[in-house]
């Protein structure tokens, strides 16, 4: 009975050790958006203050107000526009891909995945040069497109979509064929309702990855009509000075729909990158 007691003991005491170190770390993770969060609304001076204010006495939206000044309505949407685009995009081909991949057998299936592994270890710094020629020759330089089309082979969604596919057991594809389904139907019936958690994992990681792609947006976009909302933010640094208000408010606009996303596909990302890691 002793010896249960002390065991308890000690287990209790692991645990709020445990959550202690646990509640420390959210706290140090989550502090950077609580500060940028109370500082849009907090005016240039209270901003800067030295000892801070924690929480803004008098909110104001002076920051909003001066940062929708600019075209940020406009930055916004292109942000989505590409994200979104870029999104089904890469979805729709790195499930395709994943699928023929991982389901048929013909001459060079594994040379093709092992390229498309080596790819994955290429920065876009690399690729860089031929790939503004591409753009540049199609006409799409300055465009929207410029963003969207070169992420169409994403290495890394058709890498996941492969290992995901694979767990998927084959025999039902064979009974789909067995039933008359041709390829597409079969893929589009059989294959796409059963990797759907795989898809939604990859569609927050393709939309996240394409609304902070700011290499590419720096790169390809010119004008101030077309820039996103990163590189806009970027621009008002640069004009603005240091007014952290109109910084924060923008960066706070920038953040939402990061975690908005991932809030509400939180259930089928979370399936979806374990079931992923399984192989079958």
């Amino acid at each position: 009975m002793a010896t249960r007691l002390q065991k308890n003991k000690e287990s209790v005491a692991a645990n709020a050790v445990i959550y202690t170190f646990l509640t420390c770390l959210t706290v140090f993770f989550i502090f950077p958006f609580y500060w940028i969060l109370t500082g849009a609304f907090k005016e240039q001076l209270v901003a800067v203050s030295f000892p801070p204010e924690w929480f803004p006495r008098n909110p104001t939206l002076i920051n909003f107000v001066d940062l929708f000044k600019q075209p940020a309505g406009r930055w916004i949407i292109n942000s989505f526009i590409i994200s979104i685009s870029t999104m089904v995009l890469v979805c729709g081909t790195a499930a395709s891909a994943g699928y023929v991949l991982a389901k048929k057998n013909f001459i060079g299936v594994k040379t093709i995945f092992w390229i498309f592994i080596a790819a994955m270890s290429l920065p876009k710094q690399v690729i860089l040069i031929p790939l503004v020629q591409l753009i540049s020759k199609w006409g799409f330089h300055d465009t929207l497109a410029a963003c969207i089309l070169p992420a169409a082979g994403w290495p890394f969604g058709i890498f996941l979509m492969k290992q995901f596919t694979q767990t998927m057991p084959t025999e039902l594809i064979e009974a789909a064929k067995i039933d008359g389904y041709g390829e597409f139907a079969t893929f589009a019936n059989i294959v796409v309702p059963l990797v759907k958690p795989g898809i939604a994992a990859l569609a927050i990681f393709t939309f996240i990855q394409a609304w902070n792609d700011y290499f590419s947006q720096l790169v390809f976009l010119n004008s101030r009509a077309k820039l996103t909302l990163p590189l806009g933010l970027a621009t008002l640094a640069q004009e603005f000075g240091a007014n952290y208000g109109v910084l924060m408010a923008g960066a706070l606009l920038a953040s939402l729909p990061m975690i908005a996303i991932f809030l509400i596909f939180q259930k089928s990302f979370t399936q979806g990158i374990t079931m992923g890691a399984v192989k079958g």
